[in-house]
């Protein structure tokens, strides 16, 4: 009877914490557009991107992070001097601090977020044949977004305004990414 009691007991808190804490993978598309000072037109593009993430679920808030690798693209015009296309990637972290706006239960939720990104460009490449172009490696935004948690799926769709400008010389450039992710919760 012991046994049939701990195991219950197990089974219990097991259910329990699946509800607490939620992982898995995701994999998302990026819309980059460009605030580009001193350069005449810009020109927006898709990348990719792939993450795992890990939620904390406390009542109608929760936590979550996220750490993976994206690609973005994009690319501005400077009147004399020609096109310059941009192709960054690199490792990709993310913290969110969410409000569950309608909780359904185990069927899902909508949500609402705020939070934090930081980029790494680790593969940085530009394509312009008059000059090379420095950039700065470390970008910082902040995100807003909704979300919507169906069964054990996520979608969510979120800005990334940039903070950083990530063009070292004398131009400024800072980027705006619409991001469309997809996740599955494996717990």
């Amino acid at each position: 009877m012991k046994k049939l009691i701990l195991v219950s007991f197990l089974f219990i808190c097991a259910n329990g914490f699946a509800q607490l804490l939620q992982i898995g993978p995701q994999i998302s598309t990026n819309i980059t557009s460009v605030d580009a000072k001193n350069f005449s037109s810009d020109h927006t593009n898709t990348g990719i991107g792939f993450a795992a993430f890990a939620r904390v679920n406390l009542l109608l808030f929760y936590a979550q992070g996220e750490f993976g690798y994206a690609k973005n693209n994009f690319s501005v015009y400077q009147d004399g001097i020609g096109e310059t296309e941009f192709k960054l990637a690199g490792t990709d972290a993310t913290l969110i601090a969410g409000y569950k706006l309608i909780p359904l239960g185990k069927a899902g939720n909508v949500r609402l977020f705020v939070g934090y990104n930081w980029k790494n460009y680790s593969d940085t490449n530009s394509n312009n044949n008059l000059n090379n172009i420095l950039f700065e490696k470390n970008n910082h935004s902040v995100l807003g977004g909704v979300g919507v948690d169906v069964w054990r799926l996520t979608f969510d769709v979120r800005y990334l305004a940039g903070l950083t400008d990530i063009d070292a010389s004398v131009g400024e450039i800072k980027t705006g990414v619409t991001n469309l992710s997809l996740g599955f919760k494996f717990l």
